[in-house]
């Protein structure tokens, strides 16, 4: 997938995104996007952490702006074009660069986002879609959709607000302002800050306290959390139940087995 712009590996437990444009910031295409849609239906079982990163000193600039109008040398569709489109058709293809996100969010993987520099529009959508951000001293957020006369399509506002209050994400997202490392941390936005010659390293101790617990200990806890803002308590409570009696029969019959 070089010749798009992404490195994907897989090594046992842990799969790896690398978006490499460092010459455009790893500003994305919708190509890219297929290209992680794919990568994340083909993801081995084993597959438990998952951690995306930018070649460089950016994580992403967001999309291409060579790909919001007009003709590019990139062989793709400019965007506003979707606008001419039948109804249906621009939904199915949103849907389809979506789907180049959401499967971070999976409950039988973690995602961590490795975030250095910019992270604009669709990177900072990227970098929401995983459910752990660490991020270097100069990493800086901000959803430049608005400004452009667009909305963040690529499923980053549930997790801006479940991550940060609906009235921050609202501030954020319409004056499509920097949130610098500092207060990234602050908000919640990034679960720690470390020097940029520490973050393969500490994304390293991360992703190896993560695979410690066993896989389906972690699943449904993931799936709990995900879905705990969505339900009463009392329904909350039945969900822990239900999983924890899942996990309980499993466990038991690989005491038995």
């Amino acid at each position: 997938m070089t010749d798009l712009g992404l490195r994907f590996s897989v090594d046992g437990p842990v799969a790896r995104v690398v978006l490499d444009r460092p010459e455009v910031r790893n500003a994305q295409t919708p190509a890219m996007w297929s290209a992680l849609a794919d990568f994340g239906t083909s993801l081995p079982p084993e597959v438990r952490v998952v951690v995306v990163s930018g070649e460089g000193p950016s994580f992403s600039a967001g999309l291409d702006r060579r790909l919001i109008m007009g003709e590019n040398d990139l062989g793709q569709e400019p965007l506003l074009t979707l606008g001419a489109k039948p109804t249906a058709e621009v939904y199915e293809l949103i849907a389809g660069f979506q789907a180049g996100f959401s499967w971070l969010r999976r409950p039988e993987i973690i995602s961590i986002a490795a975030v250095q520099g910019h992270a604009v529009g669709a990177g900072f959508q990227l970098a929401l879609a995983c459910d752990l951000r660490v991020v270097t001293p100069d990493a800086r957020f901000s959803m430049r959709e608005p400004s452009l006369g667009l909305v963040p399509d690529l499923g980053g506002t549930q997790p801006l607000v479940q991550l940060v209050g609906y009235a921050r994400a609202l501030e954020i997202c319409a004056t499509s302002r920097w949130v610098e490392a500092a207060e990234a941390k602050e908000l919640g936005l990034a679960n720690i800050v470390v020097p940029a010659e520490e973050l393969e390293a500490t994304v390293k101790d991360l992703s190896d306290a993560l695979l410690g617990p066993l896989p389906g200990a972690i699943r449904e806890t993931k799936a709990l959390l995900l879905g705990a803002a969505d339900r009463s308590y009392e329904d909350q409570l039945k969900a822990e139940r239900e999983a924890q009696e899942r996990r309980l029969k499993e466990l038991l019959a690989a005491l038995q087995g």
